[in-house]
């Protein structure tokens, strides 16, 4: 039989006790796993991890006192060997992708079945990124912005989206341009339009996707 410091720790961070309950349950059968501990909130994880050591984290991405985002971003710059796996009911394709650029090793949906949580613990662990099956399947659908592909833009109007990014308003692009006010407007609204977007916050969020800003 395993002696604990020889198994693998995997830690559950979910605001929600049943959540806990039944993942400890289930993680408690496999002889080559220890659970290292249960956390109801971002901070309370933090603390235990500047003092123990940590193979594998099942997170979700709805915590109350942090963005578990923004904790698997530090989690993977802190503790670099550390697997995350997002354990969430969040299914948006933008959210999924998110995650995989924050670090995380892989995405499942809350669910998921037993047997194909523990399949993804065992390939993240083997270093690959993993997915549920439903998960797998939001992945292969492009978004809607992606079947539209890129809008054709004008130098002009690139470098105007450039500017509306960066927070710029109206009057100060109109002054760096050395343009009229009234002709800013009009490129707003010409870039609202070409990305089928109603307001500036829409028109950003496309533009990263897509890589122009």
């Amino acid at each position: 039989m395993l002696q604990d410091k020889d198994k693998l720790s995997i830690a559950v961070v979910d605001d929600h006790p049943v959540v806990i309950e039944g993942l400890r349950k289930l993680l408690d059968q496999k002889e080559y796993l220890r659970v290292a501990g249960s956390f109801t909130t971002g901070g309370a994880f933090r603390e235990y991890m500047r003092q123990h050591r940590v193979d594998i984290v099942l997170l979700d991405i709805s915590l109350p006192d942090v963005s578990g985002m923004d904790l698997c971003k530090d989690i993977k710059l802190l503790y670099p060997a550390t697997s995350v796996l997002i354990l969430s009911n969040h299914s948006e394709r933008s959210i999924i992708l998110q995650a995989l650029q924050h670090g995380a090793s892989g995405y499942l949906l809350k669910n998921a079945s037993a047997t194909e949580l523990m399949a993804c613990i065992q390939e993240a662990l083997g270093g690959q990124i993993t997915f549920s099956k439903e998960v797998k399947e939001i992945i292969a659908r492009p978004s809607a912005t992606e079947l539209k592909g890129i809008p054709a833009l004008t130098k002009r109007e690139k470098e105007i989206l450039h500017m509306i990014s960066e927070g710029m308003t109206t009057a100060d692009i109109a002054t760096q341009l050395t343009l009229s006010p009234l002709t800013i407007e009009t490129h707003r609204r010409n870039l609202l339009q070409k990305f089928d977007v109603k307001n500036v916050a829409a028109l950003i969020k496309i533009a990263v996707q897509q890589g122009l800003v």
